[in-house]
């Protein structure tokens, strides 16, 4: 069995245990709210929001990070455990988000089918910084 990209997270059931010295990081999976949420602790973090356009697709439309938890890498750690999990349940993913796509780009999500947007601008626009 692989490492586990981010040993500090659980995710979806899926816990992994804590680092040392270090706040405990959790993705769960909010189907009311149609979304995947980091917890740094008991507090929110972020968010990376889906929308299923049927049982095969789904789309990938934002991912905001709390200023107060920017550049500790949240958004990056939030968009593997969403993207590792959406690969479980199969079908496939587009990413509108332009930090979804720039992570996909920069990251293989083994098992993940992605149908890139045709609009070039979100893949294109996307940084390497945190998402908003």
């Amino acid at each position: 069995m692989a490492e586990h990209p981010h040993p500090h997270l659980r995710c979806c059931g899926y816990r992994r245990q804590e680092t040392p010295m270090a706040d405990e990081l959790t993705v769960t999976r909010n189907d009311d709210a149609r979304r995947y949420e980091i917890r740094v602790g008991d507090e929110l973090g972020g968010f990376l929001e889906f929308r299923a356009i049927d049982d095969d697709r789904t789309v990938l439309p934002h991912t905001e990070i709390d200023p107060a938890f920017k550049g500790r890498g949240l958004g990056s750690a939030l968009a593997s455990e969403a993207l590792s999990d959406l690969a479980r349940r199969g079908g496939s993913v587009i990413p509108s988000c332009p930090f979804v796509a720039h992570y996909l780009r920069e990251h293989d999500v083994p098992g993940l089918v992605v149908e890139w947007p045709n609009d070039d601008d979100a893949a294109d626009s996307a940084g390497p910084g945190e998402p908003s």
